[in-house]
């Protein structure tokens, strides 16, 4: 079974951007674990009053166990943006090839953790100029695919951000 890791903010990660792409997943059968900087079984909160609950911590995460690492976006994504587990988690995962995924603001994870240097990618517009720093090239598109990686740029796009992620987790299993 397929397995995919969402890393979302303990408060104010943005509710489509988690629901919508884990309901992409579920839907295409593949096993979905949320990860937060919380206690497994505490909830996170989200923008607009979704709650979910943690599966595990971030410390805890070992990222050979996924086939997919997807970082949530939502105002409360900003707590990642220098937290050494998140970007040890984006580092490793893509040093390994795995699919990686970010949505809205969380694209400025993967940048401070070096992995969208010379990639395609695009973020929330308040991100651009970090990316940009960061070697990324923007692009401004809902959603850009750059080899294993997938980036979108905020909760409209949320769906098709879950689609594309989908749709590289299925071509590695053939």
């Amino acid at each position: 079974m397929k397995k995919v890791l969402m890393i979302l903010a303990p408060v104010d990660f943005r509710d489509e951007e988690c629901m919508e792409p884990k309901k992409v997943f579920e839907e295409k059968g593949f096993q979905v674990t949320i990860a937060s900087d919380l206690n497994p079984g505490d909830e996170a909160k989200g923008m607009l009053g979704g709650r979910i609950i943690a599966d595990i911590n971030i410390k805890d995460i070992k990222t050979d166990q996924y086939d997919a690492i997807v970082f949530v976006g939502g105002s409360g994504s900003a707590v990642y943006f220098s937290n050494k587990v998140a970007l040890k988690i984006a580092k490793d995962a893509y040093e390994k090839g795995m699919i990686i995924g970010a949505i809205c603001i969380a694209p400025s994870i993967l940048a401070n953790a070096g992995v969208l240097k010379g990639k395609r990618a695009t973020s929330y517009p308040s991100e651009r100029q970090n990316l940009a720093k960061k070697g990324a090239i923007y692009i401004e598109e809902p959603v850009v695919v750059d080899g294993n990686v997938v980036t979108a740029n905020g909760p409209k796009s949320a769906t098709s951000f879950g689609k594309e992620i989908a749709k590289l987790i299925e071509k590695k299993q053939e």
